[in-house]
């Protein structure tokens, strides 16, 4: 029997100065070996996204992440232990591995801001705003305006990082979740935090890691009530399996996580495995999307 060993999830960078959307407000910093562990639920019509990650820099710095959704998330902290809950199933089940298969203007008159916070909460060492897009011509000067609200005032969107945003705006994105945790030198576990939003397909973002470089590994566990077949974004020929998926109980699933559990409360049996995706950071052009 091969036994999956939960170490590291999602993300593991040597040294970076930005992954998957995180930036450090001191640009001469370096980011060590960003782990990030991620589990999703879907249930054809919404998704539960349970991120958590473990990180270290060269000295204290505030790191930004950014995380671009189609429709509004509503948040909260998660439990660590659903991770390893999932691992430990899948373990007692698994049978053999596979193969690599400002907001006014000038005085021209009031003008449209270009965004909204729908959500600011502190959680943990997470400070976080959920932003909505209400003109694309002006979202990323607002957004920059609204981060020195929040005492970030250095001006870290990066050319590259805009138009990276500019390009999910162009492509129907209206939703920006920005998460600000301060680091310092010793590596320190944040508190998973779960994002819960409506979505007719499975989604992970992975464009918005192409601005940093790297060789990364990424590994997801999923969950669904059915094994998914397209994959209409990210090419299902770079996702590898570690082992076969393993069938769940509805019973077994609510040992593992209440809100999925009731996300996914109509199916008798759900299907979980751990999807592995390895590349240079630069090279994904392309979100993960499944259904």
């Amino acid at each position: 029997m091969k036994v999956i060993k939960y170490s590291i999830f999602l993300l593991i960078i040597s040294i970076c100065y930005a992954n998957r959307g995180m930036i450090p407000v001191n640009p001469y910093v370096q980011i060590f070996e960003p782990t990030q562990r991620a589990m999703i639920a879907w249930n054809g019509s919404e998704e539960i996204l349970l991120l958590s990650t473990d990180i270290s820099a060269s000295e204290s710095t505030i790191v930004l992440e950014v995380l671009p959704l189609r429709a509004e998330p509503t948040v909260k902290k998660g439990d660590i232990e659903t991770f390893r809950r999932a691992i430990e199933l899948i373990n007692s089940k698994i049978q053999m591995p596979l193969g690599m298969g400002k907001r006014n203007g000038d005085g021209k008159g009031p003008q449209t801001p270009g965004g909204e916070v729908t959500f600011h909460e502190q959680i943990g060492a997470h400070d976080i705003s959920v932003t909505h897009l209400l003109d694309p011509a002006s979202f990323v000067a607002w957004v920059k305006e609204y981060l020195a609200s929040i005492e970030i005032e250095a001006d870290i969107i990066s050319k590259d990082m805009k138009e990276l945003i500019d390009e999910y705006i162009g492509d129907g994105f209206q939703w920006f979740v920005f998460d600000a945790v301060t680091i310092g030198t010793e590596t320190m576990t944040n508190e998973p935090i779960q994002y819960r939003f409506p979505t007719n397909k499975l989604f992970y973002p992975l464009k918005i890691t192409s601005t940093a470089s790297g060789e990364t590994l990424v590994e997801l566990l999923i969950l669904t009530p059915r094994l998914l077949i397209n994959f209409p974004g990210f090419p299902i020929t770079s996702v590898s399996l570690p082992h076969d998926p393993i069938t769940i109980t509805n019973d077994e699933l609510q040992s593992l996580d209440e809100d999925m559990h009731e996300l996914l409360k109509k199916y008798d049996q759900l299907n979980l495995r751990i999807w592995n995706i390895s590349g240079a950071l630069e090279s994904f052009d392309a979100d993960l999307i499944a259904y």
